[in-house]
């Protein structure tokens, strides 16, 4: 199932904990930046084997910033160079202050069917810190919104473990987005990345990584609150209602290829390669060719510690039988000492994390993995 990945990098300013590739510039690079993106469709629509694609996902960035007008000739781009199958998932990432009934007419003559609202938390103080433009009404409003403009498939991010969140500011926060009726539900344990505004203000000591214990907690509200509310828990981070589970997300998760468009985007071809475009705006909309990237042929060890690490975070878990009798064998013998502890569990030769096994999933995926090769 082929995916599209698209990456509009442009933000009104940069959240304290983010990595991913943005930039301020302003909107006099939108226009030239849309008309790259179809260059890029261009030169590389064959890069997966079927024009026929069954998701894409607009990324950033913040691609909501972008006029209507702009992500409408984009995807009349895609639709130039690709057949959209007519059951696509279609998403697109917003800031809840920008999803404004005005903004959701604009995308009324694009295929979008999906939004996903990074709303991180409802604290007012924490979306402060954390550099966000929007308050908690905002976000109750753009699901509003959304459900008003016929788009009913609507996601939330959340972040929990940050500085000086307590448990009762968790139970508010993961009661407050499912009680808005939402489909899904993302939530992330905070992670300090080097080169992040937050890395730096930690390293100064100015605030403190929350206690291992209370972050164990709060994941663990997160699982009954979630099941008690219908949802299933189909990755380590994602909850949905039945039928409601990103597909796109699902598709890397599957190994399955991918087209990544945009300056910083990532594609995989569902073979070996994978290939990164430079996060540099300036030189992708120079670019008069190919673009400016790097590529990366995948071992036979990588790919199958690719196959562990993307499969195990899943509910369905490693298939057994996938692997080669060699993998399989070397799978099992380091996953032993975990199934004796019930930390892993065999069903249908799939394996997969157990409840508990899910806490300390990073370190089982760990042993599980080919190093020194």
């Amino acid at each position: 199932m082929n995916s599209l990945y698209i990456h509009i990098p442009f933000c009104k300013s940069r959240c304290i904990y983010c990595d991913f590739y943005s930039t301020t510039l302003g909107n006099d690079f939108m226009s030239s930046y849309a008309q790259a993106l179809e260059r890029e469709m261009c030169l590389r629509k064959h890069y997966i084997q079927c024009s026929r694609v069954h998701s894409i996902y607009i990324g950033g960035g913040t691609p909501s910033l972008l006029p209507t007008d702009i992500l409408t000739n984009i995807f009349s781009a895609v639709k130039r160079h690709f057949t959209l199958v007519s059951d696509a998932e279609v998403t697109i990432e917003a800031n809840p202050d920008d999803v404004t009934p005005k903004w959701l007419r604009g995308l009324s003559g694009t295929p979008v069917n999906r939004i996903s609202m990074g709303a991180q938390t409802f604290n007012a103080n924490l979306l402060t810190f954390l550099g966000r433009r929007h308050n908690a009404q905002q976000i109750a409003d753009a699901v509003q919104a959304c459900k008003e403009a016929g788009i009913t498939n609507i996601s939330l991010d959340l972040i929990y473990g940050l500085p000086e969140q307590t448990m009762e500011d968790w139970r508010h926060d993961v009661e407050s987005a499912l009680n808005l009726g939402i489909t899904h539900l993302s939530a992330y344990a905070l992670s300090y990345e080097e080169g992040t505004r937050l890395d730096t203000i930690l390293r100064k000591g100015l605030i403190q990584e929350t206690d291992e214990e209370l972050s164990r907690q709060m994941y663990d509200h997160l699982l009954t609150a979630t099941e008690e509310a219908g949802f299933l828990h189909y990755e380590i981070s994602n909850f949905a209602l039945p039928g409601f589970h990103s597909r796109h997300n699902s598709n890397y998760w599957q190994s399955a290829p991918y087209l990544g468009l945009g300056a910083g985007a990532h594609s995989y071809d569902g073979h070996r390669e994978r290939r990164a475009n430079l996060p540099d705006i300036k030189a992708y909309i120079a670019a008069t060719e190919d673009v400016p990237h790097e590529t990366e042929e995948l071992s036979t060890e990588e790919l199958y510690n690719e196959f562990i690490m993307t499969r195990l975070r899943t509910s369905g878990g490693v298939p057994l039988n996938e692997l080669s009798p060699e993998d399989r064998q070397y799978c099992l013998s380091m996953a032993r000492p975990h199934l004796a502890h019930h930390l892993l569990s065999i069903q249908n030769e799939h394996l997969r994390l157990t409840k508990e096994g899910i806490f300390t999933s990073n370190d089982i995926i760990s042993d599980l993995l080919k190093v020194g090769n």
